[in-house]
Parts: C-alpha cells; structure tokens; sequence
C-alpha cells in the first residue's frame, strides 16, 4: 500500500504544480456544493488518480478539488467511496492515505445521516464526539505497515472536541441548530429497521449513517485529527414517527442544509491556524 500511496501522490504533485494544502475535507451525500466555498485551482478525477476507486454512487461527483479557502490551503473530495459499494475497507479508505501523505495536518469530514434523538430534525447539524463502529470489516486488518501507523492504535480523542466547540459556537452565533453527538456506522446500503434505530437508540447514539468511521479509523492510525459534521437527513427516533425514505428525499433534505454547514465549516477553516 505504501508504493501505491506514494505513486498517487506524485501523480497528484504533477498535475497540481505540487500544490500543499493543509486542510483536507471530504464532502459527503447532498454536500457537493460546500465546493462552491473553495476558490478551486485544479480539479483532478477519480478516474485518472492512480489506484482510485470508482464512485458508483450518483450524488458524488468524484474529483479532487485543490484550491483555498480563504487564506488555507485546502484539498477536498468531492465524493467518498462506501463499503457498500462493493470495494474493501482498504480501498475506501485509501484516499484519506493519499491526502495525510500530501501533507494535510487536519481533516473535516460530512456526512448525512439519520436522527437517532427525539429532539434531532431534518436539517439539524452534530459535530461528532465519539462513535460506535457496527461495520462488518475493519481497514487496519491485516498486515501493518509501521510507516503508516500502530499496529493497535488507541481511539480514545480521535474527535477534535476543540473545534466541535468552535463549531458550535459559530452555529449559536448564526442562529443554526446544532448539537454533538455520536456516530453509529454500518455498511448499508439499506436502511435499518424500526428495532435496529431503537437499539442504537438504547445503545447512545445520536446519529447514524453508512460512511465516516472508516476514514476516522486510518486517520487516527496515521495520527490525522478529525473533524466531523453530520447533517440529518430523516428522523430515526421515536419509533412512532419513523417514515419510509428514499435517498432522492435524503440529498434534497441536505441540500438545503447545505448552505448552513457551509458557513461552519468556512468559518472554521478560515480562521484555521495549528
């Protein structure tokens, strides 16, 4: 894995002029547009990127973007990869190797998932504290590479709680309803069931969704902080007040929350200084 992630940091290296963000942000389904905050230098797809994936997934567009915002060097994916898709932990995580070993010193992260407090609505933003791992593989099995990371890397404050209260502090200012919470993952791609959003419910968590805890995992092996910002897309909790969804209702509720988390996040990485 090594060789591979060095080959696609050079090829990157070329075709940015050897560009060197400090910042690298993933940006997660219906969140597409937080792009529009970045004044964009160079693009580069997926599909050329040595070693990259294929999204299948159609509200991500798959590209690169190498740009600032404001005065901050930033990297950001437009587009994840997801276990569902078909590929391993190792391949959806790759690029998260990819941008630590371009030399990114803080990573944000989004997502959209599904409310798991009754006091969670459509449209609410959590900044992840914690989270509770139910997906079926794990990305650092198998051999270990020490130049990666531990070989048993400890998870205790993979969550950067400082700019969580940042974070809500900027929403407090602007009028956003936000909270912190914990991230339940699973592999998807279906929905879960009544019970299951009850147990994780039971088990304290506040939001759900089918992405993220891959990625925090390896930047925690590589010693990466983390910053991570869910929006909710449908309520999951209380029972009775669960509806079916589709993920065509997912992405049009985010994209509306889009604007919101945009803010935060700008705001946060502007005034960013390690």
């Amino acid at each position: 894995m090594y060789d591979k992630i060095e080959e696609s940091v050079q090829f990157l290296q070329d075709k940015t002029q050897h560009f060197k963000p400090r910042i690298g942000i993933i940006l997660g389904t219906g969140l597409s547009n937080l792009e529009q905050s970045i004044n964009c230098q160079f693009k580069v797809s997926y599909d050329d990127i040595p070693h990259f994936a294929k999204t299948t997934t159609t509200s991500h567009k798959g590209e690169l973007l190498f740009g600032h915002i404001g005065h901050i060097a930033v990297v950001a994916m437009s587009g994840r990869f997801h276990y569902y898709e078909g590929y391993s932990m190792q391949e959806v995580t790759f690029p998260v190797r990819v941008l630590k070993f371009l030399g990114i010193e803080q990573l944000f992260i989004s997502n959209a998932a599904g409310g798991l407090q009754s006091h969670l609505y459509p449209g609410d933003i959590v900044f992840i504290k914690d989270h509770i791992n139910l997906h079926a593989s794990n990305p650092l099995r198998g051999n270990n590479d020490e130049r990666l990371g531990l070989r048993f890397p400890d998870m205790l404050n993979c969550y950067n709680t400082k700019l969580n209260k940042q974070a809500l502090d900027i929403a407090s200012q602007q009028e956003i309803r936000a909270f912190e919470g914990v991230y339940v993952g699973t592999q998807g791609p279906n929905l879960e069931t009544p019970a299951e959003y009850n147990f994780f419910h039971l088990i304290g968590g506040d939001a759900v969704g089918m992405s993220t805890i891959p990625e925090v995992i390896v930047a925690r092996h590589m010693q990466l902080p983390v910053f991570v910002a869910s929006v909710i897309s449908n309520r999951c909790y209380p029972i009775d007040e669960i509806n079916e969804t589709t993920v065509e209702e997912v992405i049009k509720v985010v994209e509306k929350a889009a604007s919101k988390l945009s803010l935060i996040i700008r705001t946060l990485i502007a005034s960013y200084d390690k």
